[in-house]
């Protein structure tokens, strides 16, 4: 939130539910059922739908809780052409496929290939005595201080740019998405 709370501040973001603290807005696991059962609520509660009170975007931290509440959407009778924009993390097959049929916004792209060769190397530097190769001393702070790290360039995948991402690369195949 502390990225949004400008834009909320400022009134140019509007957050109808009023629930912008973690404790508030988290999905415990990151579950599809409870972030579904979650935008259920949130639809009844404040009149959401294709003929209710508008709904311009949900901001869903991975692509599961994206995908419940997609299926919350189209369960109160949200379509393609009328669906708000959805964001969601991991760019997972099903996600993917509702950017393809276009219930989906957009999803965050981290290649496994990309982050699991780079911590083969981190270790192979800590297994032989070398330094551990780090891109960011700044951002995360455990409490105890902060914890070096190597963050991997994330990418937005979107319907417009899934196949030169996601098949051309070699990670998922046409028929994984069929």
């Amino acid at each position: 939130m502390d990225v949004l709370q400008p834009y909320i501040d400022s009134g140019k973001l509007v957050i109808p539910s009023g629930q912008t603290s973690k404790a508030q807005c988290a999905t415990p696991n990151w579950s599809t059922e409870e972030s579904q059962k979650r935008m259920e609520n949130l639809i009844t509660s404040n009149g959401y739908g294709p003929t209710g009170t508008k709904l311009d975007a949900v901001l869903c931290s991975n692509d599961s809780t994206a995908n419940g509440v997609t299926n919350a959407l189209l369960g109160a009778g949200y379509t393609a052409d009328n669906m708000p924009i959805i964001t969601g993390q991991d760019c997972d097959k099903p996600s993917v496929k509702n950017m393809l049929a276009g219930t989906q916004s957009m999803s965050i792209f981290k290649d496994t290939r990309t982050l699991a060769s780079q911590v083969v190397e981190m270790v192979d530097c800590i297994l032989q005595g070398k330094d551990v190769p780090v891109n960011d001393t700044k951002t995360y702070d455990n409490g105890t201080g902060v914890i070096p790290s190597f963050l991997c360039d994330p990418v937005v995948c979107t319907k417009d740019n899934y196949k030169e991402l996601l098949i051309d690369s070699g990670y998922y195949t046409d028929a994984d998405l069929a």
